[in-house]
């Protein structure tokens, strides 16, 4: 998108977020229920195609655009900022090993809004890489899929799953599929999971397959594939993503504490006039904003088609831990009646969590990025 064109969306998405996105966050928290409506309005903007190609049908924006645009998105509700997140980039993953034909099936489809699906890969005994233990075999023209999956997100609800297997005896990256299953095919039970203590509105499945049959059509890529298109799909662009949103949340954070500090007055001064509170703002201020150019450092790689899982889980890395960070000093500056619900500051110290959890714990990053450090990559 042209830099005119992408301004007036951004001061757009801007205006949206701080006016209609408050209402909607308000309501959410209160009926428990993102409801449909709230998909389709967001998807009759056109905020849920804004990463795809103009030739299935989206907005076009280059990556780093994109980060940007997500950033607002964040500083809204934590269910609003996952749709915008996971329906922007579920389409990336499919058409990575995707033919032409089910290009024009599934991934056109899928940034128009006519079908939806949910990224399936974790397990309740395996995370996010060589150790998923779903088997599948090849009978006729179908697949047969035994296992579980859980903590899916929106898999209580989509068309398909984007499920990832091993054929049955192999190890490893060896063997691995990924597969679209329709959410409601022979063998796919979806148990609803219970609510999360953040991101309101979110649901998220736990999948059982037994016997579970998949036409042999639905197979993206070849067999041995699969995971290399989870995590060069997906994984790598979805961490960069959730950096940003780990950004856009914690400086929606700052600017709640910074408006308090200057509200609040005790013994006669606001907290903006005691150093210790304006220490606290500086160090938050430089660390968003080094988190902020670390993402979108990563978003140009990607960009540049130079991405590699370093950059990614780096992103990732720093703006977690930059936004615990930041969350906490917000929090203590509201003080007491910040941890009461039915505050902005409460919700979001909640929210803030659920990215500990998204695309690899801290723990995982770390794994990565010191594994390719050590080979000298």
């Amino acid at each position: 998108m042209n830099e005119a064109d992408f301004l007036k969306l951004k001061d757009e998405v801007k205006t949206y977020v701080n006016g209609r996105l408050r209402e909607l966050s308000e309501r959410i928290e209160e009926t428990g229920q993102c409801g449909s409506d709230i998909w389709q309005e967001l998807r009759e903007h056109g905020y849920l195609r804004l990463a795809a190609p103009t030739e299935y049908g989206g907005y076009g924006l280059s990556f780093s655009q994109y980060l940007q645009i997500l950033e607002l998105f964040s500083q809204s509700h934590g269910s609003i900022r996952m749709v915008v997140h996971v329906i922007n980039g579920i389409w990336r993953p499919i058409d990575f090993l995707a033919s032409e034909e089910q290009r024009e099936r599934f991934v056109k489809p899928l940034v128009r809004g006519e079908i939806t699906a949910a990224f399936a890969l974790t397990e309740p005994n395996a995370g996010s890489g060589a150790d998923i233990q779903t088997s599948a075999r090849k009978q006729g023209d179908e697949y047969i899929l035994n296992g579980v999956k859980w903590l899916i997100t929106f898999g209580d609800t989509v068309d398909y799953l984007l499920l990832y297997a091993r054929m049955e005896g192999t190890r490893g990256y060896e063997g691995t599929i990924a597969l679209l299953v329709p959410r409601t095919a022979d063998g796919v039970e979806i148990n609803v999971m219970p609510p999360t203590l953040g991101l309101t509105g979110t649901g998220h499945a736990h999948i059982v397959l037994k016997d579970a049959r998949v036409p042999a059509g639905n197979l993206l890529g070849e067999v041995g594939q699969g995971l290399a298109g989870a995590l060069n799909g997906f994984l790598d662009p979805s961490r960069i993503c959730v950096g940003m949103t780990c950004v856009g949340l914690a400086q929606r954070a700052f600017d709640l504490a910074v408006q308090r500090s200057r509200e609040r007055v005790t013994f006669g001064k606001s907290l903006s006039q005691r150093q210790v509170v304006q220490s606290w703002i500086a160090e938050m201020a430089t660390d968003i904003e080094a988190a902020r150019q670390l993402v979108m450092y990563a978003g140009r790689l990607k960009d540049e088609g130079a991405l590699t899982p370093p950059p990614a889980s780096m992103a990732k890395l720093y703006a977690l831990e930059m936004l615990q960070r930041v969350t906490d000093k917000s929090q203590q500056i509201w003080g007491g009646i910040g941890y009461f619900k039915g505050y902005e500051i409460e919700r979001i110290y909640r929210d803030a969590r659920a990215q500990k959890f998204e695309e690899g714990t801290a723990e995982i990053q770390k794994a990565v990025i010191a594994k390719h450090v050590l080979a000298g990559e």
